[in-house]
């Protein structure tokens, strides 16, 4: 099955992703995670994103477009996968669906985890991350024995660029001018499924899982 995951920064699909991701047996892809390894490795496509993702704004379609593409080419997502933070925009869910339309295939459904402005900004200025294993935090939620540390291999703590307060806000911002249209997108195509991501974490995966199951 192919399924997107949309939301606002900080509304949970990526850990949503990863349950259903184990669940179906199909990869999770996270655009974020594939231009932080694009980063890492030196490429230029990583250099190129970090300019952007380091402001809270929207990679250029053609450079998230040309990654996401070469990803769900491997042999693993063949049979389906999960796409977390892609498509961002009416113009990447076009190229999506022009790419998948040539072999025969299409998006099954596109999941919207609903998460209102005050309480994304809470989520998100409250996060850090282990230098080291890449463990995420949060100073309400789900925070460290040690303030500072990581619970599991003693790294340091640290909030990203982009998790920033002032970050967060323009995050949120371009979300509503660029991402949200992607709603009525996946609308008129009938795929689109809400869920109120402030519920739980437990009730909003239930319910997912609901959702594809019965699809």
């Amino acid at each position: 099955m192919r399924i997107i995951l949309l939301g606002a920064p900080g509304a949970g699909k990526g850990t949503q992703a990863a349950v259903i991701s184990k669940k179906l047996g199909t990869p999770h892809i996270a655009t974020g995670d594939l231009f932080r390894a694009a980063l890492g490795q030196g490429t230029d496509l990583g250099n190129k994103a970090k300019a952007y993702m380091d402001k809270g704004e929207l990679v250029p379609d053609d450079i998230t477009v040309a990654m996401v593409l070469e990803r769900i080419a491997l042999d693993d997502a063949q049979t389906g996968y999960i796409l977390d933070g892609f498509p961002r925009t009416v113009n990447q869910g076009v190229a999506l669906d022009q790419a998948l339309e040539k072999n025969g295939e299409s998006i099954d459904m596109a999941i919207l985890v609903d998460v209102s402005d005050a309480e994304l900004v809470k989520r998100l200025s409250g996060r850090s991350i282990c230098r080291t294993c890449q463990t995420p935090y949060h100073s309400v939620n789900n925070p460290p024995k040690e303030t500072g540390v990581c619970d599991l291999d003693g790294g340091e703590l640290y909030q990203r660029d982009d998790d920033k307060a002032e970050t967060v806000i323009n995050r949120l911002q371009v979300y509503s001018n660029e991402t949200a249209p992607l709603i009525q997108f996946f609308e008129s195509q009938s795929k689109l499924v809400r869920i109120n991501g402030e519920q739980d974490i437990s009730v909003v995966e239930k319910q997912l899982l609901d959702i594809i199951e019965t699809k």
